[in-house]
């Protein structure tokens, strides 16, 4: 079996995919032998799966501040956003 080098672009679709649905094990491969190669893709989709844990675990926390007519979060929220991902919790 024959493994295709997937670009940048391909790996964080496939990334943002595998967060909905299992990819197939020769994607899922294939993300896996890009992430060796490419920090950046690595550090990305690390990223995405903290975000994805972090909504996951605490959807409250991305509601929408009422006060706020224009529907934008809150600067509380935001900082609690930003605490998250740096602490990685």
């Amino acid at each position: 079996m024959a493994l295709i080098m997937l670009t940048c672009s391909d790996v964080s679709k496939l990334v943002s995919e595998s967060l909905e649905q299992r990819l197939p094990r020769r994607k899922r491969i294939a993300v896996w032998a890009h992430n060796v190669l490419c920090r950046f893709c690595f550090g990305f989709a690390r990223q995405l799966r903290l975000v994805d844990r972090a909504i996951r675990d605490h959807p409250e926390r991305l509601e929408p501040d009422p006060a706020s007519s224009d529907g934008r979060l809150s600067d509380d929220a935001r900082e609690r956003i930003k605490s998250i991902l740096r602490n990685g919790e």
